[in-house]
């Protein structure tokens, strides 16, 4: 990335944060000062729960930031970015606008358990057999997601929850349809982790960084009725994957974005790939504009999500969720790389030092 011309600020930068990885050592190298002050610093790399803690009860200075909107939350949490998508086509619907309301296609038939089961089991009887998916609204890397294709595995599954439709104790569940032909190399199944940085919703100011990876599954992929429950197959998580006893970081569970679309282009060219990859830049977009009248806009706020993404064999892009809180821990020194280099660039847009001179598309 091309980067403007530097000067030095008056004096350090000082910045605030609980984390010891890739995003302090970034804040290092860039000379800033590390301060446990709760109010005496420019830049706040805070926790989800120290913006709940804390957000609402402080006044910050022109020249204070905070790594979260205040109700990220719409985006980030599985059933209320559903809700969102929902909405945003439903209006649209309402404006006559059929043609953008269709472009809303990205996200698989999906529900919200306990509330729309009944919506659910109607869907279901369409086509019984088909698989789904069901994720735990609050939790991530992988945890409490399965597979099923029989409502008998969604009784017993009630059951051990002591789940009831009325109870507000019940933990929320998305069901998802499950994308039961994803584009496979080597036989394997990938997903897509994509970087935005959102430094306002209103209006809409959004980067997407050029860099990102695909996270493969450790053991190639079937829809075998005795497979469902194989996540090694099914969940391209880190977390799950690294659980495998065949797992070796490094050696082809990730790979760059960069190398992902050569590869992809040297079988589909250069036209189909980049036309899925744009598309994957409109469903980004149209994402945050979903959430964009939700969203209480903060010009002390900005925020960097994880888009996972996944391509079927079609070339088409499923979003699969955002992540608030994108894990900035490397495992292999490419990874280390290509975090670094990300949060840097962040760090350059946010222009804290007045560096910018407020033309830039790019940096």
């Amino acid at each position: 990335m091309n980067r403007p011309s530097t000067r030095g600020p008056p004096g350090p930068i000082r910045f605030r944060t609980s984390l010891h990885n890739t995003i302090y050592d970034v804040l290092k190298a860039r000379g800033w000062k590390e301060t446990d002050s709760d109010t005496d610093w420019e830049l706040n790399w805070a926790s989800i729960e120290w913006m709940r803690e804390n957000f609402d009860h402080m006044h910050l200075d022109d020249s204070q930031r905070v790594s979260h909107f205040r109700n990220m939350y719409e985006l980030t949490r599985k059933d209320l970015l559903i809700k969102n998508l929902k909405r945003m086509r439903k209006t649209l619907e309402k404006e006559d606008k059929h043609a953008e309301a269709a472009k809303y296609d990205f996200f698989p038939s999906t529900f919200v358990l306990p509330a729309e089961y009944g919506l659910f089991h109607e869907e279901y009887k369409k086509q019984p057999g088909s698989v789904w998916i069901m994720k735990p609204i609050g939790k991530a890397q992988g945890k409490g997601i399965f597979l099923f294709n029989k409502l008998s595995q969604i009784s017993e599954w009630r059951k051990d929850h002591k789940w009831k439709a009325d109870s507000p104790q019940a933990e929320t569940y998305i069901v998802q349809r499950y994308i039961e032909n994803p584009y496979l190399i080597g036989g394997k199944k990938f997903d897509l982790r994509i970087y935005v940085m959102v430094t306002s919703y209103n209006p809409l100011t959004v980067y997407l960084y050029r860099s990102g990876f695909g996270r493969f599954s450790n053991e190639r992929f079937s829809m075998r009725k005795d497979e469902i429950q194989n996540n090694f197959i099914h969940l391209t998580n880190v977390a799950i994957q690294k659980t495998n006893p065949e797992y070796q970081a490094g050696t082809g569970c990730k790979w760059s974005l960069r190398s992902l679309k050569l590869y992809l282009m040297s079988k589909h060219g250069p036209d189909a790939v980049n036309e899925s990859f744009y598309e994957i830049q409109q469903m980004i977009i149209r994402s945050l504009l979903s959430v964009q009248k939700v969203i209480i806009n903060d010009k002390h706020s900005f925020e960097v999500y994880g888009y996972d993404a996944l391509i079927d064999e079609d070339l088409k892009p499923w979003l699969i969720e955002v992540n608030a809180s994108p894990s900035l821990t490397a495992d292999t020194p490419a990874d280390y790389q290509l975090k670094f280099g990300m949060l840097d660039d962040a760090m350059t847009l946010l222009d804290l030092e007045h560096k910018l001179t407020g033309k830039e598309d790019q940096v």
